[in-house]
């Protein structure tokens, strides 16, 4: 080896770190300096490779050796000291170790939903309301007049147990890309939550709606494009009948606008006294043949629910949920005074899942002239998790009815995957001329998108059922 490898340290009583020690640290760096090449590295330049803060000096032996406390010694005589190295090369290579980690253990499946939200440039935030304070996690920033993309989740979970799925599906993230996503969270329902105090009394869920004209106008949204699951998807109903004009567009999964009557409410309060939290919840979240089968997806979300929510602030949101009132809307024509949702409605639900005849119901309220109605067959009670990529495709086109997104060209001649059926015919229920457009009311008319094709597209002109 070259001159002024090994050096021989006096003893001091000061020094902690054995010369045998020393000198394999010593080795093995000078090993690595010759061995690790790495083409992100930038060369020096000639006045850094002089004297430099980041440099190895020999009057400090703590940051020679690691930060193990050493005291600086002089080299042999007749032997000048090695040349000295920037310390950022081994930044390099604990870099490059960690890249190369991540691409071997890219395809593990998470085992916790902490796993599951890439970090990126997702920013939380802690909002205070006049209802109380409200954790919200946002990415990106207002873009111009569209929108954001705002969700609420179910009872049980919180938007990473609810969205992250959905919102990590590759299509999903070709759509956000153009749009500021905010999840928000229930009041004590995020992962890491402190426990609400005793006698705390939680917002109802006309509060909780309540909340959300303060998130808007925290963030400077002129509107929003709500997507809501169960309880999540009540909230942003009741949050769309009382600020209309904050809403552009809503996506209900598993809504159900109708209070429980007496008989249902005795029979949660008793389910409550003889079954844990998780498995009380379990029935609103998926359907019976999945809790009857015990699927993986069922007992994955037991342990999350169990683990990763606190079960105090559960059970008060909980409570809150079975004690809500029935959504005041009916269809126009139906009642007198009849009020209703007046931005574009797409309603979804899987397949004998347990709110499928609330969902029904809602449909029934709602102005047939601007609602979707989208039933998803082999989804079960949860669609966002269970069928992400159909969901996706049928939230596209519910933009592009409305204007926001351009023309889905078929995907057919790059080759790539071909859109189902069942999601080409939702594309032709929201396609209209522009003559019937123009006709309908204007108060909330949409910028129509044209295509390479003939079609255009414009205004629901009716309900329309998918099963796909």
């Amino acid at each position: 080896m070259g001159p002024g490898l090994f050096w021989n340290f006096p003893p001091k009583a000061g020094c902690t770190v054995p010369q045998s020690l020393l000198q394999t640290m010593l080795m093995s760096r000078m090993a690595g300096m010759k061995e690790q090449q790495f083409t992100e590295e930038k060369p020096l330049l000639p006045e850094q490779r002089g004297v430099d803060s980041d440099m190895v000096s020999p009057d400090k032996g703590e940051e020679a050796s690691g930060g193990l406390p050493c005291p600086a010694s002089p080299a042999p005589l007749n032997h000048p000291p090695p040349p000295s190295r920037p310390t950022h090369r081994w930044h390099v290579i604990a870099r490059h170790w960690l890249r190369q980690t991540r691409r071997r253990t890219s395809g593990v499946l998470p085992e916790s939903c902490e796993q599951l939200m890439p970090v990126g440039d997702w920013k939380e935030h802690d909002i205070e309301t006049p209802y109380g304070m409200l954790h919200v996690v946002i990415r990106g920033a207002p873009k111009g007049n569209k929108p954001a993309i705002l969700t609420y989740h179910d009872v049980g979970l919180n938007h990473k147990l609810c969205f992250n799925t959905f919102f990590n599906n590759e299509d999903m993230q070709e759509i956000t890309k153009h749009f500021v996503v905010c999840h928000v969270d229930a009041p004590g329902q995020q992962i890491g939550a402190s426990q609400l105090p005793q006698g705390y009394q939680y917002p109802t869920m006309d509060q909780l709606a309540g909340m959300l004209p303060t998130v808007v106008q925290h963030f400077g949204f002129k509107s929003i494009v709500g997507i809501g699951v169960g309880a999540g998807a009540y909230i942003l109903a009741k949050f769309a009948l009382i600020f209309p004009d904050l809403v552009e567009g809503l996506v209900l999964l598993n809504i159900d606008p109708n209070g429980k009557g007496w008989i249902d409410w005795a029979a949660t309060k008793l389910s409550g006294l003889t079954s844990a939290l998780p498995d009380t919840v379990l029935p609103h979240l998926f359907s019976q043949e999945e809790l009857m089968n015990n699927t993986e997806l069922v007992q994955s979300y037991r342990q999350q629910i169990n683990n990763t929510v606190n079960q105090f602030n559960l059970q008060l949101f909980w409570n809150m949920y079975n004690s809500r009132r029935d959504l005041e809307m009916n269809r126009s024509g139906t009642v007198i005074n009849a009020k209703t949702l007046k931005c574009p409605v797409m309603l979804v639900v899987g397949d004998n899942a347990p709110a499928e005849e609330g969902v029904v119901e809602c449909n029934s309220k709602l102005d047939p002239t601007n609602t979707t109605f989208l039933k998803m067959a082999d989804s079960g009670g949860l669609p966002q998790l269970t069928q992400p990529g159909k969901l996706t495709e049928a939230f596209k086109y519910f933009l592009q009815g409305m204007g926001y997104i351009a023309y889905v060209k078929d995907r057919r001649l790059s080759g790539g995957p071909v859109p189902s059926a069942s999601m080409t015919r939702l594309a032709r229920s929201r396609t209209a001329s522009l003559t019937s457009a123009s006709s309908m009311d204007g108060s909330r008319s949409r910028a129509c998108t044209h295509s390479d094709s003939t079609e255009g597209v414009g205004t629901v002109t009716h309900t329309m059922e998918v099963s796909c």
